[in-house]
């Protein structure tokens, strides 16, 4: 079981555990995308996740993982001495408890993004975050799971990705920026996917259409390919 049904399943340990969440890592890196790019970060990644998408970089954050106090993961990220935490998964947002853990990053006065697939609400979370917010393409083999009521819910705070798996991954996503006029509303990323889009092509498409999102590559893969805890 992932963490998610742990609980789910077993109501007791829902009543014992009031405080914890399943964590996966602990670490500082560079941010590698998002509006944040470039800052050092300390990313605290959440077990667990309902979606599985194709091209999923983070696998490996499925299971296991250890409970861990949220006050003491407080006093591991200011251990490290950063100001920008980076709460990711997985799907953090599949654990109830990290609604809490938000809060407690931002009342400590770090500036707290989130890393959520869009498939489940974002409406409790606090609004001091930045919740950046993955949109699931057809080719991401998960488009059914997105939770297009959050949309409505958007500031100017939030950030919207999309990862493009091919040209018809582009054009159905440029669709979707101009029906729900969400570059009015906050950034919107598009990044390639790993080897099933070359990034000088989605780059070209961008700039021939002058199209309102701005082009992203993930840092942390260039520098350091896919190695957990980088």
């Amino acid at each position: 079981m992932n963490a998610v049904s742990d609980v789910a399943a077993d109501p007791a340990v829902a009543t014992t555990l009031p405080d914890r969440l399943r964590i996966t890592e602990v670490f500082l890196s560079l941010q590698g995308e998002a509006r944040d790019a470039g800052w050092p970060t300390v990313f605290v990644r959440l077990t667990g996740c309902p979606l599985r998408c194709q091209y999923c970089d983070t696998a490996y954050a499925f299971h296991g993982g250890q409970w861990r106090e949220i006050d003491d993961l407080l006093l591991e990220v200011a251990a490290h001495g950063v100001r920008h935490v980076c709460v990711t998964g997985g799907e953090p947002l599949a654990q109830k408890r990290c609604i809490g853990l938000l809060a407690k990053l931002c009342d400590a006065g770090y500036q707290v993004s989130l890393e959520t697939s869009g498939a489940l609400d974002i409406s409790e979370v606090d609004p001091r975050v930045s919740r950046v917010l993955d949109i699931k393409t057809p080719g991401s083999a998960e488009v059914a799971r997105n939770l297009w009521s959050n949309l409505a819910l958007l500031t100017v705070h939030d950030q919207v990705k999309f990862v493009l798996c091919g040209r018809a991954d582009y054009d159905w996503a440029r669709g979707i920026v101009a029906e729900h006029h969400i570059d009015a509303i906050c950034d919107v990323l598009f990044s390639p996917s790993k080897d099933e889009i070359a990034p000088r092509d989605l780059a070209d498409w961008i700039v021939a259409d002058r199209a309102p999102v701005r082009f992203q590559m993930q840092l942390h893969k260039l520098l350091w390919n896919d190695e957990p805890g980088r």
